[in-house]
């Protein structure tokens, strides 16, 4: 049958119209947004590492207390993870950089301590790329590692994490140690059950400081080592 005039034209458009619905269908399939959303990880609380352990340090505050427990770590050999506010960084730089040059590794904690939970996708966003930023412009690094404030997040904070290049990192004990400030409680929630590839959050407090060296003499008896976040979740990721 041939066609011409009014009746090619049909034809010539009904094609367009179903190439155009395909390519519709493929672009939204394919899509980086569609791929992050059905990619993201949930966070990590550990490690499967039977041989190391992580002290993760939370800061927005306490900056005093810094460079005592960087002695202490210095004393027994030891690199960690310090998380750090973005507000806080732009702040303390020379704190900052001085935790970089002892060895520790680097983690990103939002910029302004928010509920992230309660953010959206796009505020999630904000406040983890300009933590990013500010911490760059002092060390020229980039973080890979997020530890929600307060620990609090939601689906719109590991997408948004994620998107941005980072791992979620919450803990598998907590020493509260920003609420209690007893010695003897920090320490025995450090410790107590103690078990490879566990995550141990802390923050810089007098009383933390007190007892830290006892920590660290604690996880080395027990036959663990200590090193950053990285390490131990890259031997996780290894199984």
């Amino acid at each position: 049958m041939k066609y011409g005039g009014p009746k090619l034209l049909r034809l010539v458009l009904g094609n367009i119209v179903i190439c155009a619905t395909v390519a519709a269908v493929i672009a939204v399939t394919v899509s980086p947004r569609a791929q992050d959303a059905s990619t993201k990880t949930e966070p990590f609380y550990s490690g499967k590492s039977d041989r190391s352990v992580s002290l993760m340090v939370n800061v927005y505050w306490g900056t005093e207390y810094i460079a005592p427990m960087l002695d202490i770590f210095e004393r027994h050999g030891v690199r960690t993870t310090f998380f750090v506010g973005g507000s806080w960084a732009v702040g303390n730089s020379d704190t900052l950089s001085l935790i970089a040059r002892k060895g520790h590794g680097i983690g990103n904690h939002g910029y302004y301590h928010k509920d992230h939970k309660k953010l959206d996708l796009e505020y999630n966003k904000k406040e983890i790329s300009s933590a990013h930023e500010a911490v760059k412009s002092i060390l020229g690094i980039d973080m890979n590692l997020f530890a929600p404030p307060s620990g609090s997040f939601g689906d719109n904070t590991i997408e948004a994490a994620s998107s941005l290049g980072y791992r979620t990192v919450m803990w598998t004990r907590d020493t509260i140690d920003w609420r209690d400030h007893d010695e003897e409680l920090i320490y025995s929630r450090a410790v107590k059950n103690l078990k490879g590839g566990d995550l141990i959050l802390m923050h810089p407090t007098d009383s933390t400081v007190k007892a830290l060296d006892r920590i660290i003499t604690k996880i080395t008896e027990e036959g663990l080592t200590i090193a950053p976040v990285d390490e131990v979740l890259e031997a996780d990721d290894a199984l």
